[in-house]
């Protein structure tokens, strides 16, 4: 399919683009780019006049063009943070419907967590995930092996096949390494294989038994805690252990002041560290569950006001340079048990570019900014090819309506999960288009 994008205000961090201008899509790839009087082309000179011409007749009716005046269009969102639950838990989500649910949200990429059953920690697994995302998959499909056989932290898996299959990172999340010795040897087959281990940092023998923050409303509500210093010991751990190694550490859903600060402290000391967090995590506090909604249950939990603040400004001065969804969809009847007895996670490939939007609107980031974090950093520190409208890359875009306000509705979710706190929110800025290797799906 040859497809015309014409007249959007495009932003492409990668390139240092932020203007209106053209993309043209040919076999799934990006041929040209004009923005304002620069010209990206593939063509030589002599090409660009010949290229002219052949549209200019029969060729030219074959062009499918898209007039995104007033729209603006981004390279497709890159989620270094999902579960998709496939094998195993389909009740939950499938690789169809959670691949759905990320190009209805912009995303085009996503990498997924291996707390599958059975556990993605063989390479027999991991190329399950990749037929399978293959054959009906909406978008593309990057696994994340697990760092120790049945994420139980006690023999590390099968890290050099499950590389050589197709795993890009990997991580026991939704489980910490507690074992500082493998989570040592992690790291080491990091930096040996040139792949990042993301870490879930949470100290079990803080957290067990916790189902929220611990302070005054975990008090009142009769609920459980879990202290802050959880993840923070375990955040401080591994920055140790990848200095020790050398290792390329990545932490996960960062969702406390502490750790902002460690994460800053150890760049300032030169470690390879990077670090993520989530829209949940700058959005709502630990007052989103004083009515025990289950919906609001996360792993880390919400914090508070001011690790909001802290958050934010770890986002604002590069700290913090991702923002995935940790998109974890559960069956409504899981997250209709009591409190204590309902799973963690929120639905949020659907809803993370209106909540991370707000971060504009307040002045957190610029656009181009918040782009960068939803695109090019989490595509350079998975060492991937995405996140970029560069001439020759995939044709993964995502043409944006930021005007366009609409109530948050689970109902009309893609995804199996409609698991989330922030049904009834009015948000701003919506896909219109999403092309997914110059295929293109409209909303």
């Amino acid at each position: 399919m040859k497809i015309l994008i014409t007249q959007g205000h495009i932003i492409d961090p990668s390139q240092g683009i932020d203007g209106t201008g053209d993309i043209y899509i040919e076999g799934g790839k990006i041929k040209e780019i004009r923005v304002r009087n620069r010209e990206q082309r593939t063509e030589g000179k002599e090409q660009r006049g010949k290229s002219k011409e052949r549209r200019s007749g029969e060729e030219a009716r074959e062009i499918q063009t898209i007039d995104a005046r007033g729209l603006t269009v981004f390279p497709g969102f890159v989620d270094m943070h999902v579960h998709l639950r496939e094998p195993g838990f389909e009740y939950k989500e499938t690789i169809r419907t959670g691949t759905l649910a990320a190009i209805k949200g912009g995303f085009t990429t996503v990498c997924c967590m291996p707390n599958t059953n059975p556990v993605n920690d063989h390479a027999s697994v991991t190329e399950f995930i990749m037929r399978k995302a293959a054959q009906e998959g909406y978008c593309a499909v990057l696994p994340i092996g697990a760092i120790t056989k049945g994420q139980k932290g006690r023999e590390l898996a099968e890290i050099g096949t499950m590389k050589h299959e197709g795993c890009i990172a990997f991580s026991d999340d939704g489980q910490p390494v507690m074992n500082s010795l493998m989570m040592r040897r992690a790291l080491e087959y990091s930096k040996a294989f040139n792949v990042p281990v993301i870490s879930h940092c949470e100290d079990l023998t803080l957290s067990e038994g916790g189902v929220m923050n611990e302070g005054l409303i975990s008090v009142t509500r009769g609920l459980r805690g879990i202290p802050a210093e959880a993840e923070m010991i375990m955040v401080f751990r591994d920055i140790l252990l990848a200095e020790l190694t050398g290792g390329k550490l990545h932490i996960a859903h960062v969702s406390t002041e502490g750790s902002v600060d460690l994460v800053r402290y150890a760049k300032k000391r030169g470690i390879q560290v990077t670090a993520e967090t989530c829209p949940h995590y700058f959005s709502l506090t630990e007052k989103a569950v004083e009515a025990y909604d289950a919906n609001a249950k996360v792993n880390p939990p919400l914090r508070t006001e001011r690790d909001i603040e802290a958050i934010k400004r770890g986002l604002q001065d590069g700290t913090i340079e991702v923002i995935a969804t940790d998109h974890a969809p559960h069956h409504a009847d899981e997250k209709l048990r009591e409190f204590d007895q309902a799973p963690s996670g929120i639905s949020g490939l659907e809803t993370a570019l209106g909540l991370s939007l707000r971060l504009v609107d307040e002045k957190v980031l610029t656009l181009p900014q918040l782009i960068e974090k939803m695109t090019l950093n989490p595509s350079k520190i998975m060492g991937i090819r995405a996140g970029t409208l560069n001439r020759g890359s995939d044709a993964d875009i995502v043409i944006v309506d930021r005007e366009k306000e609409y109530t948050v509705s689970p109902e009309q979710f893609a995804s199996k999960g409609k698991n989330t706190p922030f049904s009834g929110w009015e948000l701003r800025g919506l896909p219109v288009f999403t092309l997914s290797r110059g295929k293109l799906h409209e909303w």
